[in-house]
């Protein structure tokens, strides 16, 4: 059974040095620039049998905080560990389109990235729309942080409703998986997942123990193939996010839809699964 991180990064030290990652930092036990390095990265993966991690790029008004290129770098030199999501600049919608098509085609990301939070710009503002479109023409989904978040920063973007229900209800070509579970609109979170069939959820920046209840039942019902396991890496390893796993109470099936059977699927990983267990 593979396990897939739908969420991970392999900091830079730019990312490592922004003001906004202090209290996540200080809950982590981490320094201040002093990214992990690649190797300690696959060390936490294997710890835990962690088969394959989506390495994040970043970007925000400060500028590309983990480049596309400097992601694919890191997939290049471990093409059986790691795929890339894009990061692009939201200020810039032609160069944006460009850059994605660009990590899609040449440098064979997965899905594309952007954090709300960070540009303090909710999901269906005007400047995500020429990313949407080409997401869903590229083929790929378009990932996303739902919820409060933990640097401080305004959580209002992250709500889901109205913001990511106008997304979904103008695209509902596009797949979406919003990451970070949602909390506290946990409720909301749930009911664009029963209501849009591309909606999806990550589980990433919780230890599985932390989950709320609400979500859980959701995992064990008929929201089994909704959700994704994803971790935050460097922010949380998974060891520490599967320690208690077994609390959950989910059946075989739920359990490998949860861990790799969802990701695959969204994320379209059949042919590494394949080639890295043949």
């Amino acid at each position: 059974m593979p396990i897939i991180d739908a969420w991970a990064q392999q900091p830079t030290e730019r990312f490592m040095a922004q003001p906004w990652l202090e209290t996540l930092l200080r809950w982590t036990g981490q320094q201040r620039g002093c990214p992990p390095s690649i190797s300690q990265t696959l060390n936490a993966m294997d710890q835990r049998g962690v088969e394959l991690a989506l390495l994040c790029a970043w970007s925000g008004p400060a500028g590309m905080l983990i480049g596309n290129d400097e992601v694919a770098g890191v997939v290049a030199a471990h093409p059986d560990r790691f795929s890339g999501v894009a990061a692009v600049d939201l200020r810039h919608p032609m160069a944006a389109i460009a850059e994605l098509r660009h990590a899609v085609t040449d440098l064979g990301f997965v899905a594309a990235r952007i954090v709300p939070w960070l540009w303090n710009l909710p999901p269906n503002d005007r400047r995500y729309y020429p990313i949407y479109t080409a997401c869903v023409e590229l083929g790929i989904p378009f990932c996303t942080q739902i919820g409060h978040t933990g640097p401080l920063c305004p959580s209002e973007p992250g709500r889901p409703i109205p913001y990511l229900d106008d997304v979904l209800l103008e695209f509902p070509e596009l797949v979406v998986v919003g990451g970070h579970v949602g909390y506290p609109w946990i409720d909301e979170v749930i009911s664009l997942a029963t209501k849009y069939p591309n909606f999806y959820i990550d589980t990433s920046a919780y230890a599985v123990h932390r989950l709320p209840a609400a979500l859980v039942d959701y995992m064990r019902g008929h929201g089994r193939t909704r959700v994704l396991f994803g971790t935050n890496y460097p922010m949380l390893t998974a060891a520490r996010a599967l320690e208690r796993l077994d609390d959950l109470g989910l059946d075989t099936q739920a359990r490998e839809l949860f861990l790799g059977d969802n990701a695959v699927r969204v994320f379209h990983l059949e042919r590494h699964i394949t080639a890295s267990t043949s």
